[in-house]
């Protein structure tokens, strides 16, 4: 790339989840012409929603906490939303304890009144959510072994597993354990009234996307970066890679050593969700009234997580219908995600039936989501790794997702984007003031 031969694209971005989408927003906002290329045939990435037949079905999980998603929450405001647009979750998290669902579980409420844990293993969990979380080093595994067992065992291992698809031994316990303190009671986590792809959908209508756009490779190249798709090349001033860290390094392999280290300890969980379809709101087993209920491994070895989807918002199923989500456990999910579609459903739908008794004679349509880059476990490895990752200099190439934050939420994601492009301005700043724009509206660019 030369000055008499100009880049064909100003930014380009690839990917279009949350973390790509956002990053893409904020650079326009700075004055930069921006190009999303996203090899799936929607936007969304890990968030993304199907819709048919009155059916709004989520393909995870997502929650928006009222607390420790700031850079959500100002997106959100910023393009828009109303307050009926992310509506509260009621009864949102219950817990599996000795044959019912226990109610009230990361809510202050589950202190007084149990939430299926004795007074000790409470008292205990008081203390984990309020220290300070520089005491958390090694794995969650290896944390864990200062707790009891009722509060290892029956709330914080299955949490990991069923939101984020972690096994103890392999993910570090101190993001977990921050991400825990600083989103605080699950009494105030919401939703997207349309869908879990609705944020990604609003950015992408303000975007230039090109789905159904595999990019195989992205190099830096004088000027830039040089991206190979669909048998051809382009050119850019600009390239921000928001994918999984295991395809992002796969994409750059010429990417410098600190980078290669970061992106190579980076490793995710897979996750595997099967949505089902109900011809009616299935009458639960004790206790669930809820929206998602964990389930430890020492009750199922095979269902982490059910959710009664028809609870999160009432538009998720026709009237009269019911939509429930199983997650399977990790051990589960690496031994099934390979399996087909159908195999898969009827092993979790049979064992679910002990929670919600006559499940199988309500089936409907089955959707099976498998992710094998499900959420970056955020090994101690990556911990390691990250502070030459964030001292590095600002180059033409960068990256955006939540395991660069090693946080496995869109909070991550979002958060991330901020980053990545204040790095993007900033390069392109120093390489050639004209093209640097202003800062990224509304951050700290210091």
């Amino acid at each position: 790339m030369t000055a008499a031969a100009p880049p064909d694209i100003d930014a380009a971005v690839v990917g279009a989840g949350i973390g790509g989408l956002a990053t893409a927003h904020a650079l326009r906002r700075a004055g930069r012409e921006v190009q999303v290329f996203e090899a799936a045939d929607s936007v969304g990435g890990r968030m993304r929603t199907l819709r048919r037949g009155g059916w709004t079905v989520d393909t995870g999980a997502e929650m928006i906490p009222s607390a420790g998603y700031p850079a959500t929450w100002a997106l959100i405001r910023e393009l828009g939303f109303g307050a009926a647009d992310v509506p509260r979750v009621s009864r949102a998290l219950s817990v599996w304890r000795d044959g019912r669902a226990r109610p009230n579980a990361g809510r202050p409420l589950g202190l007084l009144t149990g939430a299926g844990l004795s007074a000790r293993a409470r008292l205990e969990l008081l203390r984990l959510l309020s220290g300070g979380g520089d005491e958390a080093t090694g794995t969650l595994e290896e944390f864990a072994e200062r707790l009891g067992p009722e509060l290892r065992d029956g709330f914080l291992f299955p949490l990991a597993a069923g939101f984020f698809g972690w096994r103890p031994e392999r993910s570090a316990a101190a993001p977990l354990l921050a991400h825990l303190r600083s989103t605080g009671s699950a009494a105030h986590w919401r939703t997207y009234r349309d869908g879990m792809d609705t944020l990604a959908r609003r950015l992408a209508a303000g975007l230039d996307v090109a789905t159904g756009r595999v990019v195989h490779e992205v190099a830096a190249v004088p000027g830039g970066a040089r991206l190979t798709l669909d048998g051809t090349a382009v050119t850019a001033r600009s390239a921000v890679l928001a994918v999984p860290a295991p395809l992002a390094g796969g994409l750059h392999p010429g990417a410098p050593q600190e980078e290669r280290d970061f992106l190579a300890a980076c490793s995710f969980a897979p996750m595997l969700r099967v949505s089902l379809e109900l011809a009616r709101r299935p009458a639960g087993a004790a206790g669930m009234r809820g929206f998602a209920v964990l389930i430890p491994a020492a009750e199922d070895d095979l269902v982490n997580v059910v959710t009664l989807d028809h609870n999160k918002h009432p538009d998720r199923a026709p009237a009269g219908r019911g939509l429930v989500s199983l997650v399977s456990t990790p051990r589960a999910t690496a031994s099934l995600i390979g399996a087909g579609d159908a195999e898969i459903a009827a092993a979790l739908a049979e064992r679910a039936e002990r929670y919600l008794p006559g499940l199988r004679g309500l089936l409907g349509r089955v959707h099976v989501h498998r992710f094998p880059h499900g959420l970056p476990e955020a090994a101690p490895a990556a911990l390691r790794a990250r502070a030459a990752f964030r001292g590095r200099p600002a180059r033409a190439i960068d990256y955006a997702g939540d395991w660069v934050e090693l946080r496995p939420c869109s909070e991550g994601a979002v958060a991330s984007a901020h980053v990545a492009a204040s790095r993007v301005l900033a390069d392109a700043a120093e390489r050639c003031p004209a093209h640097g724009a202003r800062p990224v509206p509304g951050k700290d660019n210091r």
